[in-house]
């Protein structure tokens, strides 16, 4: 009936059978975006934000997201990371905050939601942490940037 791998020959969802395909080294890179007002900006460089570190607790969340992502997406495989990194850095227009988060895996299926999760609770987490100083942010293009390993071999986004 379809051939999207996450319905059956009925149109029924399902889980992938990931059980033939070879294990092999799979990377993902996603970024994302949070913009916010300068003086909220300023606040987190300068930890002055009441809740914490804002960059340090970001980051732990970005690393938790990604190891729980099975839990969270109903369709994705539970798989063990071999590495997980979340970055977060000022914008250099002085905007908000770049996050990027780079997942690794030997497995039979890729890491893309894995990293994708990564970054979008990490972003989540600034706003959570920051929100009584600027409701006003906004956390904005969370996408793939890179995928290697397996059949489908490596992709790249056109910047």
């Amino acid at each position: 009936m379809s051939k999207l791998p996450h319905l059956n020959e009925t149109g029924e969802v399902h889980i992938v059978n990931v059980g033939e395909k070879d294990s092999t080294r799979r990377v993902a890179l996603a970024e994302g975006r949070i913009l916010m007002a300068p003086e909220t900006l300023a606040a987190i460089r300068e930890q002055r934000v009441k809740k914490g570190d804002v960059l340090a607790v970001a980051r732990v969340a970005g690393l938790m997201a990604s190891k729980k992502t099975w839990d969270t997406v109903p369709l994705c495989h539970p798989i063990q990371l071999t590495h997980a990194e979340v970055t977060l850095e000022p914008l250099e227009d002085g905007s908000g905050l770049y996050c990027t988060a780079r997942t690794e895996t030997v497995e039979r299926t890729g890491v893309e939601m894995e990293a994708l999760n990564a970054a979008q609770a990490a972003l989540l987490t600034v706003y959570d942490m920051c929100k009584g100083m600027d409701r006003g942010m906004e956390i904005t293009g969370v996408r793939l940037m890179h995928k290697s390993g397996g059949r489908s071999g490596t992709w790249e986004r056109d910047r």
